[in-house]
This record gives structure tokens, sequence and C-alpha cells, in this order.
């Protein structure tokens, strides 16, 4: 319950700040009109996570037991390849977030209200799309009950109840200390699914089931990854640089 209530509360509180951003920077532009295609973007992004999500499961019920373990274990593999991205991404892109999603609703206000729809659209679903394929695999990981629905669903009704907060001013959060601790606490969760990606495919055939395998990766993984992490953090610190000072020219004697 616990890994799928940091999964919901992380991956829900970037859409929630993703959607505040696009919203804040209409009103302050005096563009009120085109937040209503915000908001029809974040329903479609909505609609499509929730279809993604009756997909799989569909599909998972449908297939004999090795077929279900093998779409298991690739499913597995494909949520920690996006998990990995974006956990990599937002260490750097954090700080320019606003600035990057400004520059494209610029451009989208003047193609129209189409293209402001589009931005918020793929702007959440990405995350949407993501979320999805996480909870999935680690609720499948952590076996059927309602303690890992229950967890994925108040981490993400805290996800937009602090978001709203946020937006409206009356909560203050250190987001980059906050994304840092949740940060490394996906690492963790995604070597776990990783792991059970693997396990899977193994009881399936697909690769050798090998007792040492999926040890070796949580290890790697998570050794490799916070490296990354913390290389990436330390990348986008500002460099203090002195102040050059000019070298009088020589004079000829």
């Amino acid at each position: 319950m616990l890994a799928n209530l940091l999964i919901g509360l992380r991956e829900g509180l970037e859409a929630a700040l993703v959607v505040g951003i696009l919203v804040a920077y209409l009103v302050k532009s005096g563009r009120q009109e085109m937040v209503r295609w915000v908001w029809t973007g974040v329903g479609l992004a909505i609609a499509l996570s929730v279809a993604v999500w009756g997909g799989i499961t569909v599909t998972a019920g449908e297939l004999s037991d090795r077929g279900e373990e093998i779409f298991a274990g690739v499913l597995s593999l494909v949520a920690v390849a996006f998990v990995t991205w974006m956990i990599l991404w937002m260490r750097t892109a954090a700080r320019t977030m606003r600035a990057q999603l400004g520059g494209k609703l610029d451009k989208a206000l003047v193609a129209g209200p189409a293209a402001v729809l589009a931005t918020a659209f793929f702007a959440v679903a990405r995350e949407g799309v993501e979320t999805v394929l996480f909870l999935w695999s680690s609720m499948r990981a952590t076996g059927e009950g309602i303690g890992p629905v229950a967890g994925a669903v108040l981490g993400l009704g805290s996800a937009v109840v602090l978001g709203y907060l946020i937006y409206r001013g009356a909560l203050r959060v250190n987001l980059g200390t906050f994304f840092t601790w949740t940060g490394l606490a996906l690492i963790v969760l995604a070597a776990w699914v990783l792991g059970y990606g693997v396990g899977e495919l193994g009881e399936a055939g697909v690769i050798p089931e090998l007792e040492w395998l999926v040890p070796v990766l949580w290890v790697g993984y998570i050794g490799v990854m916070v490296a990354l992490f913390f290389r990436r953090g330390s990348a986008t610190k500002p460099t203090l640089h002195r102040k050059r000072v000019p070298v009088p020219e020589s004079r000829a004697a």
C-alpha cells in the first residue's frame, strides 16, 4: 500500500503542478477564456489513462498463464524505462519546467484553442500513462487486494489536494526537497518492479531463470541510478565564476 501511495502522490503531484502552471500562465496573461481548453485537454488525458488501464487489465485477463507472465514482465520493463527517464528528466528540467510550458503555451495561443488543448493533453497524458503502467506493475507485484488500490487512490487524491493548495498559495512546499526524496524512493521501487518483471520472464521461460540475476539487477540499477541522479542534480546547480581581472599589456621597453 505504501509503495502505491508514494507512486500516486509523486506522479499525481507532477501532473497537478503542470496543470497549475498552465492555468496560472493563462490567467496572468489575461487569457482566462483559454483556461477551459486546458481543462478539456486534462479531461481527455485522464480518459486516455483510464482507457489504457482498462485495456491492460482486459488484455492480461484474456491471456494464458504463460502469456500473462510474459505480458506482465514486458509491461513492467516498459514501466521501469518510463519511470527511469522521468526521474532523470525531472532532475534537470524541474527548474525550467515553468518557462518551457510557458513557451509552448505562447505558441499554442497563436495557433488557437485546439493547440492549447493539445499542449495540456500531452503534458498530462505523459504523466498519466506512466502512472498507469507503473501502478499496474506494482499492484501485480504486490498481489491482489484492496490495499494496493487504496494506496494508489489515496496518493492520487492527496496529490490533487496538494496541487490545488499550492496553486492557491495556501501551502508552501519545498518542491526541490520533495522531488529529491521521492525520486530516490522511486528508484528503489523501480528496482523492485524491474526485478519482478525479470522474474516473470524467467518463470515464463523467455530468459534463463537464474537465482542471482534479480539481486544483481536490484543492486546494479540502484547504484547506477543514484549516481546519475546526484550527478544530474549537481549539474543544475548554479556555479560561481570568479571575476576576471584584466591583465595590463606589457609595454615595449
